[in-house]
């Protein structure tokens, strides 16, 4: 049931965040990023489920077009502390906003809000299972 919902739901973003330059990786990686920053691309790959070296070209752009910034971190220079900058926030909340206006239309919508409010609690309680637990698998490609 999950996969026919994932692709509408793929389908329903792609042109949004083709609107703002991103790809799905890229949004991704703002997504994570706008909770707070991380500690060097193997955290934040591991976070989103990509493998580290897969997302390198996407935060080369990304700060190329100035929307996070690599810095050293403090406690160990060797490592790099990846965070927004204010336009990487306001590049993830316009898109955001927009994803969730379309959610809202095209799909929640149908729900009365009980079921709403059942449907999201599931959905937050499944997103915050770790990633160690039995099934879970990391994104490599």
């Amino acid at each position: 049931m999950l996969a026919p919902l994932t692709r509408t739901l793929i389908a329903m973003e792609r042109p949004i965040l083709e609107s703002h330059g991103l790809s799905m990786w890229a949004y991704s990686v703002l997504v994570a990023l706008s909770r707070g920053p991380a500690r060097g691309q193997g955290v934040l790959a591991q976070e989103i489920g990509a493998d580290k070296t897969r997302i390198i070209a996407v935060l080369d752009d990304l700060q190329k077009r100035g929307l996070l910034d690599r810095t050293p971190d403090p406690s160990d220079r060797r490592a790099r502390l990846l965070e927004l900058t204010p336009e990487g926030h306001r590049v993830v909340a316009q898109a955001q906003a927009r994803i969730q206006a379309g959610e809202e239309q095209q799909l929640l919508q149908y729900l009365s809000p009980g079921e709403r409010a059942v449907f999201l609690q599931a959905l937050r309680t499944l997103t915050a299972l770790p990633g160690d637990h039995p099934g879970s698998s990391t994104e490599s490609g």
